[in-house]
């Protein structure tokens, strides 16, 4: 299983710490819901863990291996990335877009060689795109485009999928579907870090939660022991109560916090 590990990560944009000191490792097979307030550092975070964007400092490793060292194409193959609010510039078939997510073993134009035909038709099928695979990319509504992006994402097989709110724009049966789909990737030992607002969602899925405040890791950890009443006061500075276990588990705002503390 491949792991990924982060050392000392600092960001800075016009004398401003995005991200600062950042530090962590993550094991293959754990599904991590990244969580924190808007501005908190959280696209910059994967940006940097996706190896799209280079720290001013600190190191990212994926397999041991770390990103600056490794070929591009190998990283392609190793890991997906899933950005937020994807878009579609070319009305290119939906099939193909899809098919995209194979660039490090396909060519972009052209027929697909010969074995890649039956995976591609079986993401078609298992993202709920069969309506619309012939259909121009750009026509999709919002929540298509999000499925078919993530099929493009998983079409490859990657060990690691780094995914900035892989649901938003997803209506519930949909929602749902994904963080099922993100779970089970990580019980077959793959690793998936995903952004996301819905913290009832994270503690129903996810394995592990990290809670980003003012570009630093507030809290890192299994779950059912991270994610508290007081650490979503911390991080979002709202009062919540969080009831259940498991797949019961609900997270109720109460009101704002206290800003003047």
């Amino acid at each position: 299983m491949t792991g990924l590990a982060a050392s000392g990560l600092a960001v800075r944009r016009g004398g401003r710490a995005i991200l600062d000191d950042v530090a962590f490792e993550i094991a293959g097979g754990a599904f991590v819901a990244l969580v924190g307030a808007n501005g908190a550092g959280k696209s910059t975070l994967l940006s940097v863990l996706a190896g799209l964007l280079a720290p001013d400092a600190g190191e990212v490793s994926l397999g041991g291996t770390p990103l600056a060292a490794m070929d591009r194409r190998e990283l392609a193959r190793r890991r997906a990335y899933l950005p937020q609010n994807p878009r579609a510039e070319w009305p290119i078939a939906t099939e193909r877009l899809v098919a995209l997510g194979m660039t490090p073993h396909l060519p972009a134009f052209g027929g697909l060689p010969g074995g890649w035909e039956p995976r591609l038709t079986d993401a078609i099928a298992a993202w709920d795109l069969k309506p619309q695979r012939m259909q121009p990319a750009t026509t999709l509504s919002g929540g298509e485009l999000a499925r078919a992006m993530l099929a493009r994402a998983l079409i490859g097989e990657p060990q690691a999928l780094i995914a900035d709110e892989p649901i938003s724009g997803l209506d519930p049966a949909h929602a749902l579907d994904t963080m099922q789909r993100l779970q089970a990737l990580a019980a077959q030992g793959k690793l998936v870090v995903a952004a996301m607002h819905d913290l009832t969602l994270a503690a129903r899925h996810a394995t592990h939660l990290m809670a980003l405040r003012d570009g630093r890791v507030a809290a890192f950890g299994p779950t059912a022991r991270t994610l508290t009443p007081d650490l979503i006061h911390a991080v979002f500075d709202v009062e919540a109560r969080v009831t259940g276990k498991g797949a019961r588990t609900v997270v109720d705002y109460l009101g704002l916090a206290d800003r003047g503390r």
